[in-house]
């Protein structure tokens, strides 16, 4: 085996970087690392485009840095503005490359692409590394996983389960292969402005004021902000603030960078068990390790049911529900006559960004509400939110569907009694009341 093809998917960066390490341990002469980018002119079946402004510019933002990294390990990406399934067996020829080392992703679209590869004649490993804890060694075959977040929850604390320890980055990696045509490798400025487009003129409003600051993307800025985060003892103050709407420092924020990949979750952990260690355990820290859990049941759900979570119905007998096309257009405007719900849209729009709180006040009222489609919800959420992650986006929404594996069968939250709960004073509101 010369060459072998790295492709990055949505593992943006060099540290804890289980499939690379899986790659180089393979013995090939020659590593070509390589993204594919997205196609920024689809559309959803609703009709508008399905990767917004605001993701476009965190994702070119990110592949940036990450080039800047493999550049000091003297290692090359080759950033291809082309569907997978189309650019890698071209690639793969070009180069004489047989087998292709990637992130396994357990969503529908990403294992048809693999399966497209292989259908082409290349050989595809898939390497899980996306979550704490590998699906392998959990107490249950992935498949008996329990239905309910709690009992899993539970379970993995009562028989002490911690993650592996994060993977240093590659001390070196092997070379690129001869023979790649250099139009392909000079392209990559011009191939990222592309995909950046024009982003959105910053809004200092944002709770999340990205490319601003040292809000950027990638792994450097990823580690920089997981360090400050911590340098400053905000998890101690993380459950009682986490439910807040206005300002940076309320969550984490530790979300743009984990949906990317550029950082790793058993990274993060790792630094908060030493954070622990160092200043003591709180219930704000140990927060941060329940919603970390949270992420990886999305991702272990759909290793249990895989597609079935994007029917109409989910996992419920429920059969779709009528779409009203008028209302989910005033709805994704902020143009509702909610106040709560209009301020929240608003600020997605304006700025790739919501809290948590205001995700599950916005869904819920489209869903329950308005009585629209969740899947369009779900689709206009993917195209805007830049910490867009499909395995918590799907997760999230079937469960306020009542559609997932909540037992409660959906969940309505008042939007009068949230923002009583939560905008008392009326900033949030205000702040928003205009686009």
């Amino acid at each position: 085996m010369s060459t072998v093809l790295f492709w990055f998917r949505n593992d943006l960066r060099l540290h804890d970087q289980s499939a690379l390490h899986a790659a180089c341990q393979l013995g090939a002469q020659h590593l070509l690392p390589v993204v594919c980018l997205p196609d920024v002119q689809a559309t959803t079946a609703w009709g508008f485009a399905r990767i917004g402004p605001h993701r476009r510019a965190w994702l070119a933002n990110t592949i940036q840095n990450l080039l800047q990294g493999l550049s000091s390990k003297r290692s090359q990406l080759l950033i291809l503005n082309q569907p997978a399934t189309r650019a890698l067996p071209a690639l793969a020829r070009a180069v004489g490359a047989t087998t292709i080392v990637c992130e396994d992703i357990a969503a529908p679209e990403e294992q048809a692409e693999v399966a497209a590869l292989r259908a082409a004649g290349l050989q595809v490993r898939t390497v899980w590394h996306s979550s704490l804890l590998h699906p392998q060694h959990l107490p249950w075959p992935v498949q008996r996983l329990p239905a309910v977040f709690t009992p899993f929850r539970q379970q993995i604390e009562q028989v002490g389960l911690q993650p592996a320890a994060p993977l240093p980055p590659p001390a070196a990696l092997p070379p690129a292969p001869p023979g790649v045509p250099n139009a392909w490798l000079d392209d990559s400025a011009q191939t990222l402005a592309a995909l950046a487009g024009t982003p959105p003129a910053a809004d200092a409003r944002s709770a999340f004021p990205y490319l601003q600051g040292a809000l950027h993307g990638g792994e450097a800025a990823a580690l920089a902000h997981l360090h400050q985060y911590l340098a400053r003892g905000l998890p101690h103050s993380y459950k009682r603030t986490r439910n807040d709407l206005l300002g940076l420092d309320y969550s984490s924020k530790w979300s743009p960078w984990l949906a990317t990949g550029a950082l790793s979750p058993r990274q993060a952990l790792a630094q908060l068990r030493q954070f622990e260690a160092e200043h003591g355990a709180s219930d704000g820290s140990y927060w941060l390790w329940f919603e970390l859990l949270w992420r990886d049941y999305f991702r272990f759900l759909h290793l249990q049911h895989g597609p079935a979570l994007y029917r109409a119905r989910g996992l419920g007998p429920q059969r779709a529900t009528p779409h009203d096309a008028q209302r989910f257009a005033a709805w994704c405007a902020g143009r509702t006559g909610q106040p709560l719900v209009d301020a929240a849209m608003r600020e997605l729009a304006a700025t790739g960004y919501l809290s948590n709180r205001l995700r599950q006040v916005a869904a819920s009222y489209l869903i329950h509400d308005l009585a629209c489609d969740w899947r369009a919800g779900a689709a206009w959420f993917e195209a805007q939110l830049l910490d867009y992650d499909v395995y918590s986006n799907q997760g999230n929404w079937l469960y306020i569907a009542g559609r997932g594996t909540d037992p409660r069968g959906g969940r309505r939250f008042d939007p009068i009694k949230q923002a009583a709960t939560y905008d008392p004073d009326g900033a949030y509101q205000r702040l928003w009341g205009s686009p």
